[in-house]
C-alpha cells in the first residue's frame, strides 16, 4: 500500500492505493482561513498538524489493515507558504499563504531586479515567498531575526513527520529563489532578502527519498517505523502527476474556479513576460508551464447568481450544438488576470449587447470568453517554445459538454475526457510514494488514465471562432485605457 498525503487550502486528504494503483480508501479534514487584514490570508501550521491526524484517523477507522501495510508515503500540498521557524524548530507566526497579496510592494520591487526574472523564469508575484519574507523584514524586523528555516507548506508537515527539512524541485521553484534551470538554490537571490542558504530546506527530486516515518508516529497509526516519504510535489505538479501529465506536450485544462493550461515539458523554456509559470516539474530532468486564468467557473457561477439559474441551466439553455459567437463578448477578469496580462487592476466586460441579447447570449458569451482566455494562456505557452497537439479536460466545468466543444474549438485542438476517477494531487502524491519505496519507472507509473471520450474543434466554426477571439484580443486594451 502507498499513502498520498495533500496538504490542500481547505483540508487535508489522505488517500490510500495499492500496488495497482487502486485506490483503497480515503480521509478528509477540513481547514480554515483567517483572514485578519484586508489582503491577508494565513494559517496555523498546528491546524495542519491536527487535520492531518484526522484525515489518517479517518482513513485507518475504515482500513487499519490495509493502512499497517504502506510501504511509502507521498506529499503535496498548497504551494508559496512562508512558515517561518526558529533554532528550535518553533512556529514564528501564521503561515502567509499563495493567495496573500500583503507583499505586492515588496513583490513590485524584487521584480524590478533582473536577476529575478533572469534566474527564476518567472514574474515575482505577490503571492510568491520571497516577497512576503521581505515584507516580515520590514514590517516584523523581531520576528525576522529569529528564522533559521523558510518551510513550505507540505514540507511542515514532513518535519512533523520525518524530523528533517527537506524539499524538492516543483514546490521550491515556487519561492523565487530557486534557479529553476539548474534545479538549486540561488544564493545571489536568497541575499536580496538577507537570508543565505542554511535557512533553506536541502533539496531533492519528487521522485527520492525525503525521510523516514518516526517511530513514534508509526506506532499511532499501525504502521511500520521508517517508511520512506518521497519529495512530493507542490498541488499542481502533484495533480499532474496523478493525471500523467509529465511527458513532453502532455497537457490538462483544469477548468475549476480558476483555470489553468498545464503543459508539462523535457528543458526549462521561460517566458515571465506574457505571465506564465514556469516551474520544475515532480519528476528528474523535466520542468512544467502553467497559465492561469483568475476567473473561470467563477464567471459563469457569477452570471448564475445574477440570473437566479443554475449554472447547469445556463449550459442547458444553450443546447448540445455549439452555435457561432453571435457578436456578444465578455472578458472573464472578474477579478484580474494573471496570464498574459498579469493585471490586478482589469476588470470583466460585456460588449456587443443588443436589444435581442438575452440570457442565453449572455451565458454563450460567459463561456466563449473564458475559451479564448485559455487560447491567450496557449498562445502564451507557443511564445515560450510549447506545442500541444490535444489536452485532457478535469475540473468541474468539463461537465459541460457544450464549454469543451468551445474550448476545443477555441485551442483548435481536441479535448480528451477522462475516465471517472480521482486524478488529483493526494493520489499524485501517492503516486511519488510508491516511486520513491520501490524505485519503479517514474513514467511508468505516473500513465494517464483511459479517455472516455475526445471532442473535436468544430471544424465548420474555425473561422467564426478566429475571428471572435481576435474582437476579444483588443477589448483588453481598449477596456485597459477606458477604466484605468
Amino acid at each position: 500500500m502507498y499513502l498520498g498525503l495533500d496538504l490542500g487550502t481547505s483540508g487535508v486528504k489522505a488517500l490510500l492505493i495499492d500496488a495497482r494503483q487502486s485506490i483503497v480508501g480515503s480521509g478528509h479534514a477540513p481547514l480554515d482561513v483567517s483572514r485578519p487584514h484586508p489582503g491577508w490570508s494565513e494559517q496555523n501550521p498546528a491546524d495542519w498538524i491536527r487535520a492531518c491526524e484526522a484525515a489518517v484517523g479517518e482513513l485507518r477507522s475504515m482500513h487499519a489493515k490495509e493502512l499497517a501495510a504502506v510501504n511509502g508515503i507521498g506529499l503535496s500540498g498548497h504551494m508559496h507558504g512562508a512558515t517561518l521557524l526558529d533554532a528550535a524548530d518553533q512556529v514564528l507566526r501564521p503561515c502567509i499563504l499563495w493567495n496573500d497579496t500583503r507583499s505586492h510592494a515588496e513583490a513590485a520591487a524584487l521584480d524590478a531586479d533582473p536577476r529575478f526574472r533572469k534566474l527564476t523564469g518567472n514574474i515575482v508575484f505577490p503571492g510568491f515567498t520571497a516577497p512576503k519574507l521581505a515584507w516580515v523584514r520590514n514590517n516584523e524586523p523581531a520576528v525576522f531575526a529569529k528564522v533559521a528555516k523558510v518551510l513550505l507548506p507540505k514540507d511542515f508537515l514532513r518535519l512533523w513527520l520525518a524530523g528533517e527539512h527537506i524539499s524538492e524541485m516543483s514546490d521550491s521553484a515556487g519561492t523565487s529563489w530557486l534557479d529553476v534551470g539548474k534545479r538549486a538554490w540561488s544564493a545571489e537571490l536568497l541575499a536580496v532578502t538577507s537570508l543565505d542558504e542554511r535557512q533553506m530546506p536541502s533539496l531533492v527530486e519528487g521522485t527520492a527519498k525525503a525521510g523516514a516515518l518516526r517511530a513514534e508516529l508509526a506506532a499511532k497509526w499501525g504502521m511500520q517505523a521508517g517508511i520512506p516519504i518521497a519529495g512530493g510535489a507542490g498541488d499542481n505538479a502533484a495533480s499532474a502527476c496523478g493525471m500523467g501529465t509529465v511527458g513532453a506536450g502532455q497537457a490538462f485544462v483544469s477548468l475549476g474556479t480558476s483555470g489553468v493550461l498545464f503543459a508539462a515539458n523535457a528543458s526549462y523554456l521561460p517566458n515571465p513576460e506574457s505571465a506564465v509559470h514556469t516551474f520544475c516539474h515532480a519528476l528528474p530532468g523535466t520542468w512544467h508551464q502553467m497559465g492561469v486564468i483568475l476567473s473561470a467557473t467563477d464567471s459563469l457561477n457569477w452570471l448564475s447568481g445574477i440570473a437566479g439559474k443554475s449554472a447547469g441551466e445556463l449550459t442547458a439553455e444553450l443546447g448540445d450544438s455549439l452555435q457561432a459567437p453571435s457578436g456578444v463578448s465578455f472578458l472573464p477578469y472578474l477579478s484580474g488576470e494573471r496570464t498574459p496580462h498579469n493585471d490586478s487592476v482589469i476588470r470583466g466586460a460585456f460588449t456587443g449587447l443588443a436589444h435581442e441579447s438575452g440570457r442565453a447570449a449572455l451565458a454563450q458569451a460567459v463561456l466563449e470568453g473564458v475559451a479564448f482566455a485559455f487560447r491567450d494562456s496557449l498562445e502564451a505557452l507557443a511564445k515560450a517554445g510549447t506545442t500541444l497537439t490535444r489536452v485532457t479536460a478535469i475540473g468541474g466545468g468539463s461537465r459541460s459538454r457544450y464549454w469543451l466543444k468551445a474550448i476545443a474549438t477555441a485551442l483548435g485542438l481536441p479535448v480528451d475526457i477522462p475516465a471517472d476517477g480521482d486524478f488529483g494531487a493526494a493520489f499524485g502524491a501517492a503516486r511519488l510514494g510508491l516511486i520513491a519505496a520501490t524505485g519503479a519507472d517514474p513514467r511508468a507509473v505516473c500513465a494517464a488514465p483511459a479517455t472516455d471520450a475526445t471532442v473535436e474543434p468544430v471544424a465548420a466554426l474555425g473561422d467564426a471562432y478566429a475571428q471572435a477571439y481576435q474582437r476579444y484580443r483588443q477589448l483588453y486594451p481598449a477596456v485597459r485605457g477606458a477604466t484605468a
